[in-house]
């Protein structure tokens, strides 16, 4: 049962980061990147929703911060 727990926990770590490379690949700003760092599910469902992550820039996005 700890298994569970743990796993979600580093799946929230990875989602979270990945919400703030998000932020930070569209606004470049600190103030935004803080805020998304308090808010970031609400974030990324939004980014979702407004299709800023379609047409594979969901993974180009983290590929970006690697070249």
């Amino acid at each position: 049962m700890s298994n569970t727990k743990r796993d979600s926990g580093i799946a929230y770590m990875l989602l979270g980061i990945y919400a703030l490379m998000v932020s930070w690949y569209f606004n470049h700003s600190i103030i935004l990147l803080i805020i998304c760092y308090i808010f970031w599910p609400i974030y990324l469902v939004y980014e979702i929703l407004s299709g800023h992550l379609s047409h594979g820039m969901w993974k180009e996005i983290p590929l970006s911060y690697f070249r």
